[in-house]
């Protein structure tokens, strides 16, 4: 009766062990830390939600608390950040992603120096694995929306909506 027991527990734990998602790696080894999931397009969800990607890339995020679908993330916005360095506007990423390959992309996040108010020192401080994962993620996503509009230059008013971003108050 006992061996039948065990016989019958080591199939069910060989049956569970084939039913069990293998953990994915992301990338080659690293000393780096990095998000760990179940895949590295879950491990690149995370990221974007987490890492505030949303808050400018996907129209009418913040105002509507996050309550936008996963189907209309990152498609960029025709409202402009106006600043002392022009007005920059959020990138449609399902765009970006489209006309580069995964290491062009973590290329542009390791090296790339453009206006504010985009986190670029957070970005680049990110693990590779991670960067990857964030292409991923983007990437398994339709293509959809329309690019952001050109950014324009210090002194030029949009005539797009815009966040006036301009310091203003003592000391500024």
């Amino acid at each position: 009766m006992i061996a039948r027991h065990l016989i019958l527990l080591g199939a069910c734990a060989v049956a569970l062990g084939a039913c069990r998602q293998p953990e994915v790696k992301i990338s080659a080894a690293t000393d780096q830390p990095h998000v760990a999931a179940a895949s590295d397009i879950e491990a690149g969800r995370y990221l974007v939600l987490t890492g505030g990607c949303n808050d400018c890339h996907t129209p009418g995020y913040p105002q509507r608390g996050g309550r936008i679908p996963e189907s209309d993330w990152l498609k960029g916005s025709g409202t402009g950040f106006y600043g002392p360095w022009g007005t920059s506007y959020p990138q449609n990423l399902r765009r970006t992603v489209a006309g580069m390959s995964e290491d062009d992309w973590v290329e542009m996040l390791n090296t790339r120096e453009a206006l504010p108010p985009m986190p670029w020192p957070s970005v680049r401080a990110m693990a590779e694995a991670d960067k990857r994962a964030v292409y991923r993620y983007i990437k398994s996503l339709p293509l959809d929306g329309d690019p952001a509009p050109a950014a324009l230059p210090p002194g030029q008013v949009p005539t797009t909506p815009y966040e006036n971003m301009m310091p203003h108050g003592a000391g500024a």
